[in-house]
């Protein structure tokens, strides 16, 4: 990924935020069958002691990509965080000099690692569950997987296949106006605020936070 100095993020645990924040990747391959890409969720773990942690996540069975893979060879999940087009009209700088163009602002993380399915049942309950538990974390009366008939799990486990993830390098990237001056970074925020859609009101606030 092409990651100006400005852009970077170097810090392992920021990364990680960024991916627990959005655990909605996109899983790429390559294969016989050529490059292969999937949506799907995600959970991240870093409690086993690597260096970049590693990813559970599952896709169901009849999606070939499980199949695919070459195991020998780097896959790579792309892990989108919040984005936003920017207005050259929002900068300053423009009533002076016009020397401005429209750009987009975003976070992203790219983690690149080794593939290796799982078709154990056991497995696969236990990483549903804990799926289920980060995402519905958030609910006063969250659903549990014990919620669902057990034979109604098991069936729904065979139809699906597990994978594990080990990631082996991370690269990050947050662009958020650190190019731009402070006047045309205040009008950032201020565009962002004004306008109030999508994920605006994140941009603006990285914006602040990034180029204090």
């Amino acid at each position: 990924m092409y990651t100006p100095k400005h852009f970077q993020v170097g810090d392992t645990g920021e990364a990680h935020a960024l991916m627990r924040a959005h655990p909605f990747a996109t899983l790429v391959t390559h294969g016989p069958s050529g490059i292969v890409a999937t949506h799907l969720p995600t959970v991240l773990k870093v409690d086993d002691g690597t260096q970049f942690g590693r990813i559970q996540c599952h896709v169901a069975r009849p999606n070939p990509q499980w199949r695919d893979f070459a195991p020998d060879t780097d896959a790579l999940m792309i892990f989108q965080g919040p984005e936003a087009y920017i207005r050259p009209g929002w900068y300053p700088s423009k009533a002076e000099h016009d020397k401005v163009v429209p750009t987009w602002n975003y976070a992203v993380v790219h983690a690149y690692g080794r593939l290796e399915s799982v078709q154990d049942p056991a497995w696969l309950l236990a990483h549903v569950t804990e799926l289920t538990q980060q995402q519905e974390a958030p609910y006063a009366a969250p659903w549990r997987t014990t919620d669902a008939p057990e034979n109604y799990l098991a069936m729904m486990a065979r139809g699906i296949v597990g994978l594990k993830f080990a990631i082996t390098r991370l690269e990050g990237k947050v662009k958020m106006s650190q190019n731009r001056e402070p006047r045309d970074r205040a009008g950032v925020v201020q565009g962002l605020a004004d306008r109030a859609t999508g994920h605006d009101s994140e941009i603006a606030s990285l914006v602040e936070k990034l180029n204090r």
